[in-house]
């Protein structure tokens, strides 16, 4: 029997992870949830790189803070409000769905840390996946079924993202492109403007100085429209705010917490 990986702190949604094999699982189907519960309080999530032309529709793109920063697309603008989901935790308007939450219960993990393969694993604590009478089945004949083989194939896929996405922001990096990000936001009745920091964005000042040469090679490695595709989407947040101050979740402080 497989190992469970390592311990350490789990990603956003999961809350425990096994790996998935024939003989614990071998009866195990996989069913669709009912609702997205998992993510209703969660107000920035992972985005790729190749989602930024499909996310930029419906939410603002911004960059996590830090070292290691990361895309997220924010479906709210504060800790714990997601304006994209209802009470019963599903989508109340049409939006795209990122990967990061399509995987979900499902992503690859190493289950050795000195070891580079990644193992399909799985948050058994979900109600997706059991031995139920109804679903797909995870295994025939004690191999990986044809739905299992998709589930590998996209997270694999994920993975191979994630990485285009790592070398992009380490691009941005480079070019001292990614500056910390603020947006102000007057509110109607309301003498001060609501003041969101705790993000990062590109600094459109330093993208136009960019000499020819650099330029080009951001158009030709298809760098640009990225950086547009985010630059657009930050018009986005206006928006996300009035849905806050509808549903009534607008914090009474002028200054809300970082991403």
């Amino acid at each position: 029997m497989a190992s469970a990986p390592q311990a350490q702190a789990l990603p956003m949604f999961y809350k425990d992870l096994v790996p998935l094999n024939s003989k614990e699982h071998r009866d195990w189907k996989v069913k669709g949830l009912d609702n997205a519960s998992f993510m209703q309080q969660q107000h920035a999530i992972p985005l790729t790189v190749d989602e930024f032309a499909n996310a930029a529709r419906n939410y603002p793109i911004v960059f996590s803070i830090g070292d290691n920063s990361v895309p997220l697309i924010l479906m709210g603008l504060n800790e714990g409000v997601n304006t994209f989901m209802d009470e019963e935790g599903r989508f109340n308007q049409p939006a795209y769905v990122p990967a990061y939450v399509r995987r979900y219960p499902f992503m690859l993990a190493k289950l050795q840390p000195d070891s580079e393969e990644l193992s399909l694993c799985f948050d058994p604590t979900t109600e997706a996946i059991g031995d139920f009478k109804e679903g797909d089945p995870l295994f025939e004949d004690e191999k990986p079924s044809e739905n299992t083989k998709n589930i590998l194939e996209f997270c694999e896929q994920f993975e191979q993202a994630g990485q285009r996405t790592g070398q992009f922001v380490e691009e941005l990096k480079k070019l001292d492109l990614l500056m910390e990000g603020e947006v102000s936001i007057q509110q109607t009745g309301v003498e001060k403007p609501f003041i969101y920091r705790g993000f990062q964005m590109v600094n459109e000042e330093k993208l136009r100085e960019l000499r020819g040469d650099e330029l080009r090679k951001m158009n030709q490695n298809g760098m640009l429209p990225l950086i547009y595709a985010h630059l657009f989407s930050l018009q986005i947040m206006r928006e996300v705010f009035a849905k806050q101050v509808e549903a009534g979740k607008v914090p009474q402080v002028t200054e809300a917490p970082a991403i």
